[in-house]
């Protein structure tokens, strides 16, 4: 067992989920700051229906998850202008809806659901060195256009009313952080699953505002704790013979509970 860590899948496994912790801490914090954790729920849920249109119609399914989380996304922004259901009752019905019909569809195209388990909670020990380069560009992608959106987006979080009066694009900005949270989603698919990935963006940045007293220290906190938490919970699948993805979840939860004992940042 002690050689377990030398191995090739193991280090294969460290490396892609390093980089999906270093881009769900910067993204995580941003959907804490905006209360959008339940929004980023319903993406993920929604990213498993893409991937059944992929399976369906044989073209990418990482690109089908991100396209129907985007898809997703653009509803929700239509439906939010009707006064009949306010915006958390909106998001359970795409959120479960999303999810069944995923389910259902994936069903359909492979017979069972149980074929693919994986991308709901993560099959990281399984990812080739293909997909590794395939996670690192896309963590950089996303890097990329969180740093193109990082002041503004800060500004809306702090006063939206007061972002648009000083002439930002609310919307547009609004838009690109749901393509990045497609994105982040479509990516982190193979590592934790669709299931689980809203936990690795929320709990870390979680921890983090207890640690830090600015935006920019809590992205880099957070991006450490997402890290911490990979490690510790492949180390635990690895001695424990625990399922890794939902391992890593449990990881950055017991990383928040231990933070609580530290008196928070001013």
């Amino acid at each position: 067992m002690p050689d377990i860590l030398a191995e090739p899948f193991f280090q294969r496994a460290l490396l892609a989920g390093l980089a999906i912790a270093s881009v769900a801490g910067p993204v995580g914090c941003f959907i804490v700051w905006r209360r959008m954790a339940y929004f980023g729920e319903t993406l993920a849920h929604s990213g498993l229906f893409g991937v059944g249109l992929g399976l369906l119609l044989g073209f990418s399914l990482t690109l089908g998850a991100a396209a129907s989380a985007v898809a997703v996304a653009l509803l929700l922004g239509l439906l939010r202008k009707q006064r009949f259901l306010a915006t958390d009752t909106l998001l359970g019905i795409l959120s479960h809806g999303s999810l069944a019909l995923g389910i259902l569809t994936v069903g359909l195209v492979t017979g069972a659901t149980g074929d693919h388990l994986d991308l709901l909670f993560g099959d990281i020990l399984t990812v080739s060195w293909q997909d590794v380069s395939l996670v690192w560009a896309g963590a950089a992608a996303v890097l990329l256009l969180l740093s193109l959106l990082w002041r503004d987006l800060i500004a809306i979080s702090v006063h939206e009313e007061l972002a648009e009066a000083e002439g930002i694009q609310v919307r547009r900005v609004e838009l690109g952080f749901v393509i990045l949270i497609a994105l982040m989603t479509a990516v982190a698919m193979k590592i934790v699953g669709l299931l689980l990935i809203t936990a690795l963006l929320v709990i870390p940045a979680a921890a983090a505002r207890r640690l830090s007293n600015g935006p920019e220290a809590m992205a880099m906190v957070a991006a450490g704790l997402a890290c911490a938490a990979v490690v510790l919970g492949l180390v635990l699948s690895a001695y424990a013979n625990a399922v890794t993805g939902p391992a890593i979840v449990l990881s950055a939860a017991f990383l928040f509970v231990l933070t609580l004992l530290r008196p928070q940042a001013n």
